[in-house]
């Protein structure tokens, strides 16, 4: 039986193939990945690829195998994903894979914010098909933030809408460990986990926590909405990306995102990572990283 991972050259993809590799022999894994040549390096480890692209059902046909296990990493593409999901889960049921895992969203059904709109759609989808699932609704990553503290350092300020919001993140690494141990483990099949991190915290407290570390002056800056939106496209963002962070951050300030269940520390059988740990390693990344 083998485990399958759609998505694997994507950033939470390499963390669950690289921690199945550390529990099953290669053989035992498959990638599903648009571009070889960008998993070459799964291949000379002796990982199966699978070339197939969401946006192409033909392809998909053959990107699984009857009863192997599955996980679903949900495409970037906000605004085409249910489409693009859909091909997948119909790919899957015609395979007759024996479990899905698919990394949706915080709070599932409950999630009232644009964000989780094509999540909770495509739960539905797999619900619908009848296959054996597992939801795995993840809740915010650190590295949304600490992958972006350049512009953070430079300008001295953390921009949001948020308020006092509270976020209770997690390090992308958790969640991939959470993924394992769903795909090797047992008992899992109709379950649904809200995974969170350990502690909650706010844009406020993270920007203190930026400024402790690297020494520099750096606070938060509470923006009202539309304020946050043409202050994310003037530095160059898409509207419809930067549309959906402020959007994130409205639920934020109503609490949507700050549930701190536990479920990702039993599942992962070791607290989270703290967000003091990945604003360290955003701040490295930062100083390892060559200046024009």
């Amino acid at each position: 039986m083998k485990i399958t991972v759609t998505g694997a050259t994507g950033h939470l993809g390499r963390l669950v193939v690289a921690a199945l590799l550390e529990q099953l022999p290669a053989e035992r894994i498959a990638a599903v990945v648009r571009s070889k040549d960008k998993a070459a390096d799964l291949a000379a480890r002796g990982v199966e690829l699978r070339i197939a692209d969401y946006d192409e059902p033909a392809a998909l046909a053959d990107a699984f195998r009857s009863g192997e296990r599955v996980l679903f990493i949900s495409g970037s593409e906000v605004g085409r994903r249910v489409a693009q999901h859909r091909a997948v889960v119909e790919a899957a049921a015609a395979a007759g894979v024996g479990r899905l895992a698919y990394t949706g969203i915080l709070g599932g059904p409950k999630a009232d914010f644009p964000l989780a709109d094509e999540h909770k759609a495509t739960e539905q989808l797999i619900l619908d098909s009848g296959l054996p699932y597992v939801f795995l609704r993840n809740g915010w990553y650190h590295e949304n933030y600490t992958e972006h503290l350049a512009p953070v350092l430079e300008h001295g300020a953390v921009l949001g809408s948020a308020g006092d919001g509270r976020i209770a993140s997690a390090a992308r690494a958790d969640y991939a460990a959470a993924a394992v141990a769903v795909l090797t483990g047992e008992g899992h099949e109709g379950r649904a986990y809200e995974l969170s991190g350990d502690t909650a915290w706010s844009l406020p407290e993270y920007a203190a926590e930026v400024a402790r570390q690297s020494g520099a002056p750096v606070g938060y800056r509470d923006l009202p909405p539309d304020g946050h939106l043409r202050a994310l496209v003037g530095a160059g963002m898409p509207e419809p990306v930067a549309e959906m962070l402020v959007g994130v951050d409205a639920a934020v300030s109503r609490g949507l995102l700050a549930g701190t269940t536990g479920e990702l520390a039993r599942l992962i059988g070791r607290p989270t990572t703290p967000l003091a740990e990945a604003v360290a390693a955003g701040l490295a990344a930062v100083r390892d990283t060559p200046q024009e």
